[in-house]
C-alpha cells in the first residue's frame, strides 16, 4: 500500500484533484487543506510514502519550514512541490531532494521570480476559493498575450508593474486594466484572451498529480 498526502484545495479543488489521483486498492490518497508550519510533523505520524505540497499559507499563519520538509525526506518520504507554496519550497530544496514540477516551479528555480508575493492570493477560509488573482498567473497570461501580439512587451511590463504595486488581496485583472494606458479596443481584446487563458497554478497542480500517478503506475 502506497500512502500519499496532498496539501491542496486552493489552486486545485479536492474534487478535481481526486479525478486525477484517488485512492485504490493499492494506493491511499489523503487530501488536506493548505499546509502551514507544524503540519508535516503531524503528517509523519500517518507514515506517508509521498507528500505533495501544492498550496500553503503565507501570511495568515507561519509557512511550512524548510527543516520540516528536510526531516520528512530524511525519513525516506518523497516530497513533491508545484503550483504555489510547493513550487516555492521545491525551488529552494530541489538540490537536496525535493521534486519540483511545472511553470511556477521553473519560474522560481530559474530566478525569474523570487518573492512569495507572486503566488499569494486572498482566499475564503471556508471554501478555499481564491478571491484575488496571483501575480504569477498574470505574468503567464500577459507574457502569452505579448507573444501573440495582443499587447507589446512594453505594455506587458507596464501591466505587471501596476499589478505588483497592488497589495495581493486586492490584485485582479479589472483593477490592473483600469489603471493601464491601454485603449479600449486593446483592453477588450486582452479581456477576451484572459477569459480563455488557463489558470497556470491549477494546471501545474494537475500536472504534479499526473506525475505522481505515473510514477506509482510504473512501480506497479
Amino acid at each position: 500500500m502506497v500512502r500519499i498526502i496532498v496539501y491542496a484545495g486552493l489552486s486545485l479543488p479536492f474534487d478535481e484533484a481526486k479525478e486525477i489521483l484517488d485512492s485504490t486498492d493499492d494506493v491511499e490518497v489523503i487530501y488536506k487543506r493548505p499546509i502551514q508550519r507544524g503540519d508535516l510533523g503531524q503528517a509523519m505520524k500517518e507514515r506517508p510514502d509521498i507528500i505533495a505540497i501544492i498550496d500553503g499559507v503565507f501570511h495568515q499563519n507561519s509557512a511550512v519550514g524548510h527543516k520540516e520538509i528536510l526531516n520528512a525526506m530524511k525519513s525516506g518520504v518523497k516530497v513533491y512541490g508545484a503550483s504555489s507554496m510547493g513550487a516555492l519550497r521545491a525551488s529552494e530544496l530541489d538540490t537536496l531532494g525535493m521534486i519540483g514540477a511545472g511553470y511556477v516551479y521553473t519560474q522560481y528555480a530559474t530566478g525569474e521570480v523570487d518573492s512569495d508575493d507572486d503566488v499569494a492570493v486572498m482566499l475564503d477560509s471556508e471554501s478555499l476559493e481564491a478571491l484575488s488573482v496571483p501575480l504569477i498567473n498574470m505574468k503567464y497570461v500577459f507574457s502569452n498575450a505579448a507573444s501573440k501580439n495582443i499587447i507589446t512587451e512594453d505594455e506587458r511590463d507596464a501591466l505587471l508593474k501596476i499589478a505588483k504595486k497592488e497589495f495581493y488581496p486586492k490584485r485582479n485583472y479589472a483593477q490592473t486594466l483600469s489603471q493601464s494606458d491601454l485603449d479600449d479596443a486593446k483592453k477588450s481584446e486582452l479581456i477576451d484572451f484572459i477569459r480563455t487563458s488557463p489558470d497556470i497554478k491549477k494546471e501545474d497542480a494537475k500536472d504534479l498529480l499526473k506525475l505522481i500517478k505515473k510514477e506509482i503506475d510504473e512501480i506497479d
